[in-house]
């Protein structure tokens, strides 16, 4: 397996005087166990909140305070060495003061100067309470701050906040953070997926026998999370059609528009629905392949159960939705093999009308369903293909953006899709 895209990169932490300011030290632990290398940076007022001790040692560098700015005993002003040292930079929380001082250009604090002074990739992550973020002033800020290049801004998500009120102002949580931080480093902090509109599907469906029994498989939905989640942090508009999950952190869903089904016909209907209003589908959901031909609303008793079990077909979701899509909007799938086919994988693409398709070899141990590695191929239809390493899946979607990033904007089908009516 490669080693984690985090591994080695330079990252400066900074916190601003917010109460999500104690979630600070679980990134900083997560982004060091993944072999990034960490210095924090507190404003005056975060000090009241997180311990500089506590990220000193989850860091393995000295915390950088606002009475550090001047040293006597360092060469060169502080806030031009850290700026200079980051290669990305993370405000997490982001305050209403800090988010005003940056819009204004403002350095008069170490944190802010810092940041000012800092040609890195910046992800801003802004945490209050929901008055606060929906005052105009306030938005006005934050809009100024989201023009500046090389900006991945991750907004307040919903829930409880520390005043008791219920509202969107929460800091995002550090999972979901350390996300941000992987696609920030991937794109050099470009949202290169913005302006479109994507849907995706994910994880298995349910095809119940009664109440109790269904036919299923053993996909956890990790995958199709994470090609959305990617989607959505490099600036995409994400609708996510998925049924049961499993092994995915709720946190990747908070971004996204979500929509949950059981079946494989109601995972169909939701998805034609969307489909007319986006530029394209990303079908990575693991759609069982047939449903019970017999069903029963409660549950069958043991020895009355039908044996043989009659079976019949569920739709080919990719085949009927592809052959619903303009010439404007493209599809990507998912063939899950047991081998690297590329024949059997082809034969899927042109037959199910794809523009690109991702073969997993599900049959090599630790990859594809359940398992937290993927790895594969990128094919196109004319045979052309890009290796995936295996890895972590939602390091894999990235891979999978970042090859398609260039076509998906422009993208025009030269020729017609299969006709399945």
């Amino acid at each position: 397996m490669p080693a984690d895209p985090l591994v080695g990169r330079r990252i400066l932490v900074a916190a601003c005087g917010s109460i999500a300011a104690v979630k600070l030290p679980q990134l900083v632990s997560s982004l060091v166990q993944h072999g990034a290398q960490v210095r924090c940076v507190l404003s005056p007022r975060a000090e009241h909140f997180v311990s500089p001790l506590a990220l000193a040692s989850l860091s393995r560098q000295p915390c950088n305070l606002e009475a550090h700015q001047w040293d006597p005993c360092q060469p060169r002003p502080l806030h031009i060495a850290l700026a200079e040292w980051a290669e990305l930079v993370v405000v997490a929380p982001l305050s209403a003061t800090t988010l005003a001082r940056l819009a204004h250009g403002l350095a008069d604090t170490l944190l802010s100067s810092t940041i000012l002074a800092s040609r890195a990739p910046l992800l801003a992550a802004p945490a209050m309470n929901t008055a606060m973020w929906d005052a105009p002033a306030v938005r006005a800020n934050w809009q100024a701050l989201c023009h500046w290049p090389r900006l991945l801004p991750m907004v307040p998500t919903r829930g409880l906040l520390a005043c008791d009120s219920r509202g969107i102002g929460r800091l995002p949580d550090p999972e979901l953070l350390l996300q941000g931080v992987r696609a920030a480093l991937t794109t050099g902090g470009v949202t290169d997926l913005q302006g479109l509109r994507i849907l995706c599907s994910a994880g298995p469906t349910w095809e119940f026998l009664d109440s109790v029994r269904c036919l299923t498989n053993p996909s956890s939905g990790r995958m199709g999370v994470a090609m959305a989640l990617m989607a959505c942090l490099r600036g995409a508009a994400v609708q996510l059609v998925h049924g049961p999950l499993s092994n995915v952190p709720a946190s990747w869903l908070d971004p996204l528009d979500t929509c949950s089904v059981v079946s494989a016909t109601e995972m169909g209907a939701e998805l034609a629905h969307r489909l007319p209003h986006v530029h394209g589908l990303v079908m990575a959901a693991a759609v069982a392949d047939h449903s019970p031909g017999v069903t029963n609303a409660m549950k069958w008793p043991k020895d009355a159960l039908p044996n043989p079990l009659p079976l019949q077909g569920t739709p080919d979701l990719a085949a009927d939705l592809a052959a619903r899509m303009r010439g404007d909007q493209w599809v990507l799938g998912f063939a899950a093999e047991h081998e690297l086919d590329r024949a059997r994988a082809l034969e899927k693409l042109r037959r199910k009308g794809l523009d690109w398709i991702v073969l997993n070899p599900i049959g090599l141990a630790g990859r594809g369903f359940g398992n937290r590695p993927n790895g594969g191929v990128l094919l196109r239809a004319d045979g052309e293909e890009q290796g995936l390493a295996c890895q972590d899946k939602i390091t894999m979607a990235g891979a999978i953006w970042s090859a398609l990033a260039g076509e998906v904007h422009r993208f025009q089908r030269s020729g017609p899709r299969p006709n399945l009516t």
